[in-house]
């Protein structure tokens, strides 16, 4: 009984612990093998989140055998020297804690949430990941399974559900970002275990990964536990593959049609724009919040709200270490073409490359923009994810304190001149998403 209430308040914690501006404080030293470690000490609350991040992601993989680095992230939950399969899961949930991981383009990242006097054990497991994991045909069989239902679930048999992957394919043609993390279930089965007992050798070494841990922690202790469960392992490669591919640009509209089991249409545009955190990021970052956060954001309520166009649009940066997509939708509401729709969301596209957006408009623009930001680090998880995340893709972990001002500079004027820069039809894709049924129409 304990148990079960203990794992309800980890949970509970997580979401509901806050955090009020004041600067966040943490430690951050390499280990000799490389590791990065950064560590933040908050004892409000008796939890600890333990992260690792592994810089290795669908773009570290080899062509002919994509979906690696998200395979991995399911195999790493397997057996290792000393668990067995299935019980990483039994023995985190049997402390009252809770795991999980997920993996990006650019990125592959693990976090286990434990009562605090629990850490030393989540240190150990954590850890098993990277020296004893064990790859042989039971645990990469399962693991295909499980890969295979993921997709079938969450691409496959989903409305719209393959929407990211068609926009890649067409925005990227030399860059690895071609291809999504859940990446060809063909390279899966057809790789061997030799192949990926060597990419896990080639990216998970800890020169190749930060480990990030924040909570009911004390400095000392955790440094000497840290040293204890990773301070030996072994480096077990100095070069690290990272690509150096850098993406022509588009210089014509790609447009076209993707045929699915689909009742509306859908109209999606996505614009490429530079790497995270360079110097138009932020500003495109708020460009998107204007047009599509809430319903009182500009696509919404114009074509959602006011001339019902649309049942459902939206606007976001798909944010990368390398160049990224700048991306606006809709959906079509019933009996409007996707024509139609397109017509509708390039007039509000144009509207903000024609005129600059009204103060009042702007100040709640700050408003949200500062809310989101409080709201990224309320969680001792939000934090330990964040120092890791600044660390690893910006080179500067105070970005956890600082990166607001960077989005408070940002003017009126700035926000203009990045849609008029990068919302043009020659550095664009156009894609239309249509019910099947009118595939062979006309």
């Amino acid at each position: 009984m304990k148990q079960k209430f203990f794992a309800f308040l980890v949970i509970f914690t997580v979401f509901l612990y806050s955090a009020d501006r004041k600067k966040i404080e943490y430690v951050e030293y390499e280990l000799s093998n490389g590791m990065h470690v950064i560590l933040h000490q908050d004892n409000t609350t008796p939890i600890v989140a333990i992260t690792t991040t592994f810089h290795v992601g669908s773009k570290n993989e080899d062509p002919q055998r994509t979906g690696f680095a998200h395979f991995f992230e399911h195999l790493m939950f397997g057996s290792t020297k000393h668990i067995e399969s299935g019980e990483y899961d039994k023995i985190v949930e049997g402390a009252g804690g809770a795991n999980n991981a997920y993996t990006t383009q650019d990125k592959t990242f693990y976090y286990v949430l434990l009562p605090s006097n629990q850490i030393e054990m989540g240190l150990w497991l954590e850890s098993e990941r990277i020296v004893n994991l064990i790859i042989d045909s039971v645990g990469v069989e399962t693991q295909r399974n499980v890969v295979k239902e993921e997709r079938r679930q969450r691409i496959d048999n989903q409305p719209y559900g393959t929407v990211i992957e068609e926009t890649f394919v067409r925005a990227y043609k030399e860059h690895p970002y071609n291809w999504t993390p859940i990446g060809s279930l063909e390279h899966i089965n057809r790789a061997t275990i030799q192949e990926f007992t060597d990419f896990h050798e080639q990216f998970y070494t800890p020169n190749n990964a930060v480990l990030s841990i924040a909570g009911d922690i004390e400095i000392e202790q955790t440094k000497e536990w840290i040293d204890k469960y990773y301070g030996s392992i072994e480096v077990r490669n100095e070069n690290v593959y990272r690509p150096n591919i850098k993406e022509p640009p588009l210089t014509a509209e790609i447009r076209d049609v993707v045929y699915d089991n689909v009742q509306l249409p859908l109209v999606l545009q996505a614009y490429r724009i530079p790497e995270q955190g360079s110097k138009d990021f932020y500003a495109l970052d708020m460009l998107s919040q204007v047009l599509a956060t809430g319903r009182s954001s500009r696509l919404y309520k114009e074509l959602v709200d006011k001339q019902q166009k649309a049942v459902q649009s939206g606007s976001f940066q798909y944010n990368l270490e390398d160049s990224g997509l700048f991306i606006s939708y809709a959906i079509s509401n019933a009996g409007i073409t996707a024509e139609d729709l397109e017509a509708a969301m390039q007039v509000e596209l144009n509207k903000v490359k024609n005129e600059l957006i009204s103060k009042k408009e702007f100040e709640k623009l700050r408003n949200q923009i500062e809310s989101g930001f409080v709201n990224s680090v309320s969680t001792i998880a939000g934090i330990a994810e964040n120092l890791a995340d600044y660390h690893l893709m910006y080179g500067d972990a105070n970005l956890i304190n600082t990166e607001i001002e960077k989005y408070m500079s940002v003017t009126r004027e700035d926000i203009q001149n990045v849609a008029k820069k990068y919302l043009n039809k020659d550095n664009r894709v156009v894609l239309f998403y249509l019910p099947k049924d009118e595939e062979n129409e006309g």
